[in-house]
């Protein structure tokens, strides 16, 4: 059972609603290595150096500083920090209701599930229901620790009846979004036979839904397995380099190549192209779903 992570309130109009906020992801603990001594095997620590004298600073001794100018620094102190840093008030205050669609995900940061907390039911799933309804989500502020975060609230379906709940989508500022106009794309034009034979590549391995669940990370489960044989005494087992793909320049040729490998013929008429229904092919190997051991 998910455990709350904090506690908040839902505010629009005069309407006021306290949620829990839980984590909405469990990422896999990321593998990661130490630093150690290769003499006798100790971990190894770092220390802050100063840039001047080059003496090992103690950590009551650091202080912070924002630098204005090059190599000039202003400072700070934790009572000034906590002074200018936004109050967590914990309230996440609605701004406007916009249709779903019309955030572009490139905006979306970390998501989080928010409940219902005592009290706050029945107004909760009336929120949920309205926009559920208009197919619109909120657009809201949420003043926490130290930040001020914007974020989107959307419904999202439950396993059952009634049990529609709400995601807190962390939204990036605008600023923090690059324009697509700062990345050097040129200029390009496809011709009507290009675009039916991509058209049939796409249709190839087409589906009407996304499961997430047919996907897992091959890399990171292979590196375990590594690691165990490792800890067992064995030697890490080299493998061979993946055989790369053949290049072919032709753009034309590369298209019907790729229909060829799932075995369809390229389509010679625009109609053809139309009547044909091809088969959706079994997810890959990489794609499909892995049994996993159970965990006590």
């Amino acid at each position: 059972m998910a455990r709350a992570m904090a506690g908040a309130t839902i505010s629009f109009g005069l309407v006021s609603i306290p949620v829990k906020l839980y984590s909405a992801t469990q990422p896999s603990a990321g593998i990661s290595f130490h630093l150690l001594h290769n003499k006798d095997g100790s971990r190894l620590h770092q220390q802050y150096l100063c840039a001047k004298d080059g003496q090992v600073v103690p950590r009551e001794e650091v202080v912070r500083g924002y630098e204005f100018a090059k190599d000039q620094y202003v400072t700070f102190t934790n009572e000034e920090l906590k002074a200018i840093e936004e109050k967590a008030t914990q309230a996440i205050a609605i701004a406007q209701f916009v249709p779903a669609d019309k955030v572009d995900p490139i905006y979306f940061d970390r998501p989080y599930y928010l409940a219902p907390d005592k009290g706050g039911e029945k107004a909760y799933h009336l929120l949920v229901e309205v926009m559920r309804q208009s197919g619109r989500a909120a657009i809201a502020r949420y003043a926490a620790r130290d930040r001020l975060y914007l974020v989107m609230l959307r419904p999202v379906p439950g396993a059952q009846p009634g049990t529609s709940g709400l995601v807190m989508q962390q939204l990036l500022y605008a600023d923090e979004v690059r324009p697509l106009a700062e990345v050097p794309i040129p200029e390009g034009q496809s011709s009507e036979a290009e675009l039916k034979l991509a058209t049939q590549v796409v249709e190839q391995i087409a589906s009407d839904s996304f499961d997430p669940a047919a996907y897992h990370n091959d890399v990171r489960e292979r590196m375990q397995a590594e690691i165990e044989r490792k800890v067992a005494g064995h030697e890490v087992a080299s493998s061979a380099a993946p055989e790369q793909p053949a290049q072919i320049i032709d753009l034309m040729e590369a298209l019907k190549a790729s229909l060829a490998a799932r075995g369809q013929p390229a389509a010679t008429d625009t109609r053809e192209l139309g009547e044909r229904k091809p088969a959706r092919p079994a997810a890959p190997h990489s794609a499909r779903p892995k049994a996993r051991a159970s965990r006590g």
